[in-house]
């Protein structure tokens, strides 16, 4: 099993801090999540149905014809290698790590770059795979290059496929509305921006002969009746999603410049998350760590990702920041250790 945020259980063994304790900020989750409405007792009692309204919903929501619901992105991921045979997959070498182990798992060949991908590497490839935002950088590419990608690959039958699991406060960047192309498959999730990852609710968009076979890979009733009414009223929820793009963007914006102020400032990140490259990540994090405060470390990269603290939350992770700040001063990483 690969490592990923939200692991506070492990935060809690390994430093003695009880559970509620803790700030969590490893993820990059909405801490202000989409009301949870009430459940009929239908949707416990009956098996899910497929013509329920959800993916109506889902379809005028991502603007696309034609998708499939799944139990989170996560599912879906799993399912895509092992509707091709083994073949050449590209995707950048800082990516969300669950896309390269599964298509390892299923002996297909992986090639890693960085930036983005040039004319050989497409011509050569049987897959690209990219996270849009990327998860963890926060790097973009514009919807004309996406599509500029998908046409070189399409002419030799390779596909590109695309995680938007960090698209929503950004809709107006999505290529939704073009997967019903030959080859075009985007992942969307209501994890992130609708904060409801413990739903289990995510969505393959991309042509119905694809979607079909995907379906017979994960079987019926994948996602319960109670994850898709939830879905459903939440996809529904124009005004909501409204006020919280608007919400999402300022408290960005305010962890960026957070995190500037005491010598941490961004290399890239999303209204939900901001992405710190540092040399001395590792020891960073632990000083986090033990005030309490959980960010998500990527050692390889010499990296932290700080997610959205809760609204009750701001307050602690700045008093964690000033602390850090003396840190940072006594790695000689020649940052101040007074705000700006």
């Amino acid at each position: 099993m690969l490592e990923h945020g939200g692991n506070l259980t492990q935060a809690m063994q390994q430093y003695g801090i009880a559970l509620d304790s803790w700030l969590d900020s490893s993820t990059g989750i909405n801490p202000n999540h989409y009301p949870i409405p009430n459940i009929p007792i239908s949707a416990w009692q009956r098996l899910p149905e497929d013509h329920d309204g959800l993916i109506e919903a889902a379809c005028h929501y991502y603007g696309c014809a034609t998708l499939l619901p799944a139990a989170g992105s996560q599912a879906v991921l799993q399912v895509l290698p092992k509707l091709r045979p083994p073949c050449r997959v590209a995707m950048p070498s800082t990516m969300y790590q669950e896309h390269a182990y599964a298509w390892q798992q299923h002996g297909h060949n992986i090639t890693f770059f960085d930036g983005t991908p040039d004319d050989n590497l497409l011509k050569n490839t049987d897959v690209l795979l990219l996270c849009n935002p990327n998860n963890p950088t926060g790097q973009c590419f514009s919807k004309d290059q996406l599509l500029q990608w998908h046409h070189t690959l399409n002419l030799h039958g390779a596909w590109l496929i695309v995680d938007e699991a960090f698209m929503d406060v950004t809709p107006e960047r999505s290529i939704a509305a073009h997967t019903h192309l030959q080859g075009l498959l985007v992942l969307r999730s209501l994890g992130k921006f609708f904060g409801l990852a413990g739903a289990r609710v995510g969505f393959l968009l991309a042509n119905q002969t694809l979607l079909n076979q995907a379906q017979e890979i994960l079987g019926p009733w994948s996602l319960s009746g109670a994850s898709r009414y939830i879905a459903k009223v939440a996809l529904l929820d124009i005004t909501w999603q409204s006020d919280r793009r608007t919400q999402l963007n300022i408290d960005g914006e305010k962890l960026k410049l957070l995190l500037t102020q005491y010598g941490l400032k961004p290399s890239g990140g999303t209204a939900l998350f901001q992405y710190v490259k540092i040399p001395q990540a590792i020891k960073l994090h632990e000083v986090l760590a033990q005030h309490g405060v959980w960010v998500r470390l990527f050692n390889d990269e010499k990296s932290l990702r700080f997610g959205l603290p809760p609204d009750d939350g701001w307050s602690t992770l700045e008093a964690a920041l000033s602390n850090l700040g003396l840190s940072i001063y006594k790695l000689n990483l020649g940052h101040s250790t007074t705000k700006v």
